[in-house]
């Protein structure tokens, strides 16, 4: 591969070559394997700092780089969003409560390729809403997956996405989406977890990006905190995401941050 030219769509989206995938898979399997561990310890009582704290230490133990400590002056190896923290919560001291649900998003560098993840989890005990909320995103992210295939469009993911989410009577967020990635963090195209079919970009083989939807109980609306990163929902209703990383194959899609240990879905145990 040549990165000094990399291959370009008409839209600016990379064309990557089918053996830089192993890279990818590589770089997702490190991130999804620290989600996996991760798991035991979202219980009620533990600090969202201390989680960080391990999947910081994680990262460096298995031989790859943080992605998002020093990204735009980030200082921390996740982002940990509680309740109705949409995306991009910030770790500290907060303490989880019995019921808090909470999205983990991590992002490794390894050997130059990006892979970056993210899933809900629950501390104790999960009640009903919140495991509903958390279904439905799980279930419309792996349908946005299943449009992923040559010749069709990034319209078709987001109109999967959302068709389904609004039949559910919740809403999907419009202010962030999912993104191009691949040696680098941030890339086209813009990933929209909304929109109608057959609009937006043509899939192509090696083509590689996240879908990650963002689905709130309540309205769709978010505003960012203070802090410049925390984005919550305007109503303060509960907010769910899920995110894969996937490449377009010949025939559909690869996804580089399945979990190992099958634990992708927090009722896993």
């Amino acid at each position: 591969m040549n990165d000094a030219k990399p291959r370009l769509t008409k839209d600016g989206i990379r064309i990557y070559d089918r053996a830089d995938f192993a890279g990818m898979a590589a770089a997702g399997k490190i991130a999804s394997q620290i989600l996996d561990e991760v798991a035991p310890m979202v219980l009620p009582g533990a600090t969202t700092a201390a989680l960080d704290d391990f999947i910081r230490n994680r990262v460096t133990e298995l031989g790859a780089v943080s992605a998002t400590i020093g990204y735009r002056g980030y200082k921390h190896a996740s982002c940990i969003s509680v309740n109705h923290v949409v995306c991009h919560g910030i770790p500290g001291p907060k303490v989880l409560a019995d019921g808090d649900i909470l999205n983990i998003d991590v992002t490794v560098i390894l050997d130059g390729w990006f892979g970056d993840t993210s899933r809900m989890y629950v501390a104790g005990n999960l009640t009903r809403k919140a495991e509903r909320l958390i279904q439905v995103t799980h279930d419309a992210l792996m349908l946005g997956i299943e449009q992923v295939k040559p010749g069709n469009t990034f319209g078709d993911i987001g109109h999967a996405i959302q068709a389904y989410v609004e039949a559910q009577r919740m809403s999907v967020v419009r202010d962030f989406c999912g993104h191009g990635l691949g040696r680098v963090f941030h890339a086209p195209p813009n990933v929209l977890h909304y929109g109608r079919k057959g609009a937006g970009a043509v899939l192509e083989e090696g083509m590689l990006f996240t879908i990650e939807p963002m689905v709130n109980l309540g309205r769709p609306e978010t505003k960012v905190l203070s802090d410049d990163w925390t984005a919550v929902t305007r109503d303060k209703s509960l907010s769910a995401q899920f995110e894969h990383s996937v490449g377009v194959t010949a025939d559909g899609c690869e996804i580089f941050t399945l979990s190992p240990a099958n634990k992708f879905h927090p009722t896993w145990g």
